[in-house]
């Protein structure tokens, strides 16, 4: 049954994909002008002037001048390929630009997922448990500190503290000399080394959050008659508290999966931009203020398609783990 319930999730994404992608192109495109609009703007900003001619000859040679289904088509079809097309900013293929990026977008996502569940996890539980004692309200205010504070604040604020006190720069994920090497295990080494900085300044809010749903749902779930019964018959504390309420608050962990990496590489555009770091989010930014649409289509595209196998994970766990929920 689950192996249906996998197959009928990822025949329904078909569907959805490509309607994702209609829209996604269609947005792209909604704001007045096109890519030449946007460059022949920036040149007249700094003194030059491009002639119509040249822009309606550009047009014609990039296809801009096509109605909006042929230009789709163009773009979908060459997609399904494995063809993104070519950035008109970049002048290069779109598949070169955003792998590196995606890829170490991804793993920035799963490590800030990884920990900010290592954290959030039993801390939710210490604050359920021990309810209105000192250490719960001293993990709920740095809790609300830590949903009042920005990523980006919080990324000035250790970028500071890292060259005032400690004369090293926290910013990007490489030191200089792998900025531009080739992968090998010291290049993933020098990774690990820099890509913490950037998970606990992106997983403080997202920790915070799921320490007050873990608290909220577990505080629920201790309430119930079955805990009392359960107690009642002399089942120990702390294998009453793991076998039941905690496996049904964990709901809210696993239903972040599906959200989390889009918001994780598409949501942290500014932090991105005051760590330095080569993510997808400060390029598809770039994208759609130059209105590079084959470049900020594929991350769109990229995006919804890391959200649906994230929502596709996430319900498989969630009838795994909880016996309420039904394939069917």
């Amino acid at each position: 049954m689950l192996a249906a319930f996998i197959l009928k999730r990822l025949l329904w994404a078909i569907p959805f994909l490509f309607a994702v992608s209609i829209v996604a192109f269609a947005l792209i495109q909604a704001p007045p002008g096109d890519y030449l609009t946007t460059f022949a703007a920036t040149l007249a900003a700094s003194g030059d002037v491009v002639d119509s001619e040249r822009l309606d000859a550009l047009r014609t040679r990039y296809g801009l001048d096509q109605p909006f289904l042929v230009q789709y088509w163009k773009w979908i079809s060459g997609v399904l390929q494995g063809d993104f097309g070519i950035s008109f900013e970049w002048q290069q293929p779109v598949s070169g630009l955003i792998w590196e990026r995606m890829g170490l977008s991804v793993c920035l996502a799963v490590s800030t997922l990884l920990f900010t569940w290592a954290l959030a996890f039993p801390i939710g539980i210490y604050s359920a448990v021990r309810k209105y004692s000192i250490g719960d309200y001293i993990v709920s205010t740095l809790g609300f500190i830590g949903l009042a504070t920005p990523n980006f604040l919080l990324a000035l604020v250790l970028m500071y503290i890292g060259v005032v006190h400690f004369g090293t720069d926290v910013g990007g994920l490489f030191s200089d000399r792998y900025q531009a090497a080739p992968w090998s295990w010291g290049k993933f080494v020098d990774l690990l080394t820099h890509i913490w900085v950037p998970v606990v300044i992106l997983g403080t809010s997202a920790t915070a959050s799921l320490i007050r749903i873990m608290r909220a749902n577990l505080l629920d779930e201790l309430n119930k008659p079955y805990v009392t019964t359960a107690r009642a018959k002399g089942l120990s504390e702390f294998r009453l508290l793991v076998k039941y309420p905690v496996r049904l608050a964990l709901n809210p962990f696993i239903s972040t999966i599906g959200w989390a990496f889009p918001q994780l590489i598409s949501g942290a555009v500014i932090t991105a931009f005051v760590l330095s770091l080569p993510t997808a989010g400060p390029l598809l930014l770039q994208a759609l203020l130059a209105q590079d649409m084959y470049l900020a289509g594929a991350f769109i595209l990229l995006l919804c398609c890391l959200t649906v196998v994230g929502m596709l994970v996430s319900d498989i766990l969630l009838a795994l783990v909880d016996p309420r929920v039904r394939y069917r």
